[in-house]
């Protein structure tokens, strides 16, 4: 009994003692104890939730758990001292302006951050991904914590704040499959044999350098207009880089099947009746 009593004398011994702050040996000891445990627990978590993340991306999540770490650590400590009886509310008051500060300039930091976290682990953006945003087309060439690098059609480098995949509408052109689909639209005159105009456009579709062979290209009569019959033909490709590309491509083919064929794209035409009410 005498040395359980020495013991509880022993972890009641102050190191620090002033007016506001108690620091005993036993909350030093469960300070130790709570920082190994919590070392532990959070190398478990990073295993589990990396295990999935590409290689590639491992590194980028990393970085950023062990800022995570720090605010774990620091959160323990501040519980540790606590619970051991520690006034912790002087340390509060002091640091809580500064990261109130803090927190309103960094907000959009840490929205970046925290979408670019998602980003990494839900997979919803790779590499090489060809997306739609802003009405710009591009492809994914860097994703960082921060933001997302990627090279428009014309060859012209987006730098994407990550919060934009959350907060706006994005089109990932090849997140199910890299073959995407496209159309050409083209009118003919009325009376011209529409079934020789769908032959004509599947063939053109078939012969223009680009377009998947297998993948038959679809012809779709799409309207009566108003000075024309509106067709459009739909081919495959496994580049959406190439898409602007191949449609110039197969109009100029178009355009010079019809003229063989005597296919006439008519312009738009207007009859002006002119009514004299003296004759």
């Amino acid at each position: 009994m005498e040395i359980i009593n020495k013991i509880i004398d022993l972890f009641g011994l102050s190191l620090i003692k002033t007016k506001d702050v108690n620091l005993t040996v036993g909350a030093v000891i469960a300070l130790v104890i709570a920082f190994i445990a919590t070392g532990y627990v959070l190398k478990f978590i990073r295993k589990v939730i990396t295990r999935n993340i590409p290689i590639e991306d491992q590194n980028k999540f990393i970085s950023i758990f062990q800022f995570v770490q720090y605010l774990v650590y620091l959160f323990v400590i501040m519980f540790t001292l606590n619970a051991s009886g520690v006034n912790i509310s002087v340390l509060l008051t002091a640091s809580a302006a500064i990261f109130l500060g803090l927190g309103f300039a960094l907000q959009q930091l840490f929205q970046d951050l925290i979408s670019g976290i998602l980003i990494i682990l839900e997979q919803s953006l790779k590499v090489g991904d060809i997306i739609e945003t802003d009405g710009k087309v591009c492809r994914i060439e860097k994703i960082s914590l921060r933001s997302t690098r990627a090279l428009t059609q014309n060859q012209r480098v987006m730098i994407i704040p990550n919060h934009k995949f959350l907060s706006d509408i994005l089109f990932n052109w090849t997140q199910n499959s890299n073959v995407v689909r496209d159309s050409v639209a083209v009118g003919v005159a009325y009376g011209s044999d529409t079934e020789l105009v769908k032959q004509l456009l599947i063939s053109c579709a078939k012969n223009i350098s680009g377009t998947l062979n297998d993948y038959e290209p679809i012809v779709m009569f799409e309207n009566f207009g108003d000075s024309s019959l509106d067709f459009a033909v739909y081919f495959f490709v496994d580049d959406a880089f190439t898409v602007l590309r191949i449609k110039s491509d197969l109009r100029f083919e178009i355009d010079k099947q019809f003229r063989i064929n005597n296919i006439i794209i008519p312009f738009p035409q207007r009859d002006v009746h002119f009514f004299n009410p003296n004759a």
